[in-house]
């Protein structure tokens, strides 16, 4: 099965207190970087042997996973990372939209630590030089991860985490990667550097655009890569 040999990789991590959420954690991080593609059927046996966990406890990882909407259990015949429908996508960026620009609207008084935020802006450009346009998305998927953190909720951080997995999901099935990321490696550096500025009220601005532009882009290539008659405006 495609992805499970390097889980076993990732067992060191589990140490002598693995949990159920540890195993989550783990499947959580390969399903965002696409070693289990949309589609794919989990399989027990062989993600459990390479993660030397239990049956028990890696079932109940996936309906830890399940409810966050990365997997589905089909009745006989398993479980599987879950094909995401344009609709899908669209609920995704109005979470987004709603959760992001609240963060940059509620920031205290500048200046704001914006040093995550300006390291992956950072990894984005380099992964673009290098013509790696998988590392361009995730490293895009780190900024809006790092711009959430700004608000020091664990609460949101979370929440934010298992959107973007499942935002991912989106990104893996599209054919040109390098046209769906690329326009917003300038858009991240004009955030970064209204906030470096101190300026939150154009920050938003700038972030409510950049997230209603990404989500008519990423829904129309999305619906295009997957042939859904669904209205890719939403």
């Amino acid at each position: 099965m495609s992805g499970a040999g390097g889980l076993a990789d990732d067992r060191a991590l589990l140490g002598r207190t693995s949990t159920a959420e540890r195993v989550a954690d783990i499947l959580r991080t390969r399903i965002a970087e696409g070693y289990f593609p949309p589609g794919a059927r989990l399989s027990e046996e062989s993600i459990g042997g390479a993660l030397g966990v239990s049956r028990n406890t890696l079932r109940e990882a996936f309906r830890l996973l399940t409810h966050e909407r990365l997997l589905v259990h089909e009745l006989n015949r398993g479980v599987f990372v879950r094909v995401l429908a344009v609709g899908d996508v669209d609920d995704i960026y109005r979470t987004r939209r709603l959760v992001e620009c609240a963060v940059v609207r509620g920031l205290g008084q500048p200046p704001f630590a914006v040093a995550g935020l300006a390291a992956a802006v950072a990894e984005g450009e380099a992964a673009a030089r290098a013509g790696d346009w998988k590392g361009v998305s995730t490293a895009n998927i780190h900024f809006h991860r790092e711009l959430v953190a700004l608000a020091g909720s664990a609460r949101t951080d979370e929440l934010m985490r298992g959107v973007l997995a499942e935002l991912r999901l989106a990104f893996h099935v599209v054919d040109d990667p390098r046209a769906l990321h690329e326009p917003y490696l300038r858009r991240n550096r004009e955030i970064l550097d209204a906030l470096r500025a101190g300026e939150r009220a154009s920050a938003e601005r700038l972030l409510a655009r950049y997230l209603d532009d990404s989500r008519t882009r990423v829904a129309a290539a999305y619906a295009q890569a997957v042939d859904d008659p669904a209205d890719p405006a939403g």
